[in-house]
């Protein structure tokens, strides 16, 4: 019988989100296969010291206890999964796996946020250079690209420069690391207070400019270039410009920025990290950067790593739901299994109508606008749903 609570059409709506959503998913498993990733399968539930390194600004995991009184959560996060995986199974590197599953986070009341979302993403492993950063990026907008996004913005940060820029200020240590406190919460009183004893040094122009280092990329860049320069920045410098030079040619529809006066979105980032966002929305479509410190938590070896990971809820807002197709409701008699099931097999987007009576299927195709195929008429009708 049709739920009184739901209004009419509200079942079809969460049916075809559910097959969007399987589609999205099918998609991004099968780009992630053709580009010759393998499957990873991680466990729900994890030892709660997997994710110490784990920032949670915005949410706390959920939290239980197992038999021994040790603390398990369900897992927030599927890149230190991977890196426990890794660690603990002497996998032969480099290897480049791929996953998908559902992840829980306690989100702030009154914040608008599911507390259970889907992600699907990639892991890369053992190799140093750019070219894995490159393969996140190409895998994350060919993904966009397969759904028909094409107003993708892609932010890029980097997670050693604002340490870069700090470790070179001639400024006490105690006030150099409450000089990027105020940076980071935008406490422009402070930051001005606490940068004050460096005006009309080489440093004023940049840190002058330095809490609005964000937006247009190549703007953002103009300023960097005005610091005094060290083997550490002009690195960053080039990788940051050829990574945008890469976006820009494989992708020229896309925007590029950067912001360079943020924490970084995870405290395990090494380097690079980027961000996906159409429109004016909040939500991030993928995110993912560079972790080369991450299996230290878990081993004594230092491995090179990057990933990215989609948030497939966010790709299903952001996905035009199909109209909904009338359905033809086959009913039938118990005896005339064989004759539904052929019928069935010949009327596409067709489903068996299991209610008891033919009034009951009647009521239940005009609740949700969809055709009956009655295979009884003509016999005596009996029985009620």
């Amino acid at each position: 019988m049709k739920n009184k609570n739901l209004p009419n059409g509200t079942r079809d709506e969460f049916g075809v989100q559910a097959e969007v959503k399987e589609a999205i998913q099918m998609k991004l498993l099968g780009l992630f296969k053709d580009r010759g990733f393998r499957k990873l399968t991680t466990p729900v539930l994890e030892y709660s010291d997997v994710f110490e390194p784990l920032s949670t600004d915005n949410y706390r995991p959920y939290q239980f206890l197992d038999e021994q009184g040790e603390t398990l959560v369900l897992r927030p996060d599927l890149t230190l999964p991977v890196a426990r995986v890794m660690s603990t199974t002497g996998v032969d590197l480099p290897v480049k796996w791929y996953y998908s599953g559902d992840v829980f986070r306690v989100k702030k009341r009154l914040s608008g946020s599911y507390n259970q979302t889907t992600q699907a993403g990639i892991e890369i492993i053992g190799y140093k250079g750019i070219k894995a950063d490159w393969e996140c990026l190409q895998v994350a907008l060919s993904g966009c690209q397969q759904m028909g996004l094409e107003d993708v913005t892609v932010e890029i940060s980097q997670a050693k420069f604002v340490d870069t820029v700090i470790n070179q200020l001639e400024l006490p240590e105690p006030t150099r690391n409450s000089l990027k406190m105020a940076l980071f919460d935008k406490d422009l009183n402070r930051y001005q207070s606490l940068w004050s004893p460096l005006v009309h040094t080489k440093f004023e122009k940049f840190l002058a400019e330095w809490p609005w280092l964000f937006g247009d990329f190549d703007q953002v860049i103009r300023i960097v270039e005005t610091l005094p320069r060290s083997t550490e920045l002009e690195a960053i410098i080039k990788d940051l410009i050829a990574t945008k030079r890469f976006i820009n040619q494989q992708f020229p529809n896309f925007q590029v920025t950067l912001d360079l006066s943020v924490r970084s979105p995870q405290s395990y980032y090494t380097g690079m990290a980027f961000r996906g966002f159409t429109g004016k929305s909040a939500d991030y479509l993928f995110s993912g950067g560079r972790y080369d410190d991450l299996l230290t938590n878990f081993q004594k070896v230092k491995v090179s790593a990057v990933g990215v990971a989609f948030d497939v809820d966010a790709l299903v807002e952001r996905t035009a739901l199909p109209a909904n197709k009338q359905q033809t409701l086959i009913y039938f008699d118990d005896d005339q299994w064989q004759l539904a099931e052929k019928k069935l097999q010949e009327i596409p987007n067709s489903t068996l109508c299991l209610t008891q009576s033919v009034q009951a299927a009647k009521r239940l195709a005009d609740s949700d606008g969809n055709k009956l195929l009655d295979l009884t008429e003509g016999r005596s009708q009996n029985g009620t749903n």
